[in-house]
């Protein structure tokens, strides 16, 4: 009897998960709107420099790298949604509103091991930090030709890793 009270009781702590989930859904809701307002800042410069006339110099690089960071704190969202809904099905229940009239279910979500759950978020980390990295080459300066050598090789490496985790899963 004891050993069933404690099993029980063991299984049923499964549930402090909730916790996680509630606050990853709340952390994504953060990024999705902390993103939105600067999609929204940056339609705002983009506007006021037109309508005004002027032009700074770095312009183009304010606007993509406005544009860019939204899309990187957009996909950061994104693993905050995949966490909550992962850690969701693994340890408490199926979501049922993920699946269609015939009770198939939707892909994009369904995890089924942890091992699915940390492929899908190492994919999109993946992808955040290549965005990071393309908003951090479009604020460098390149003083001579080594530079733009290294540039090269480092988007080379980006590309040959991008290729390589499209590989990841697949026969």
């Amino acid at each position: 009897m004891l050993e069933r009270i404690f099993e029980s009781a063991l299984w049923n702590s499964r549930f402090i998960i909730i916790l996680a989930v509630i606050f990853g859904l709340i952390g994504a809701v953060i990024l999705f709107l902390v993103a939105s307002v600067d999609v929204f800042a940056t339609a705002k410069y983009v506007l006021t420099t037109y309508f005004t006339g002027a032009h700074p110099s770095n312009f183009h690089e304010d606007v993509v790298g406005g544009i860019i960071g939204a899309v990187d704190l957009y996909l950061i969202g994104v693993v905050m949604l995949l966490f909550s809904f992962g850690l969701y099905e693994l340890f408490i229940s199926d979501i049922d509103a993920a699946k269609d009239e015939n009770g198939n279910e939707n892909q994009l979500l369904a995890i089924h091991s942890l091992d699915q759950l940390k492929d899908k978020i190492s994919k999109v980390i993946v992808m955040v930090l290549v965005v990071s990295f393309f908003q951090k080459v479009g604020h460098t300066e390149f003083n001579g030709a080594l530079d733009m050598l290294y540039l090269a090789l480092s988007i080379t490496a980006v590309s040959v890793g991008l290729y390589f985790l499209g590989k990841v899963g697949k026969h």
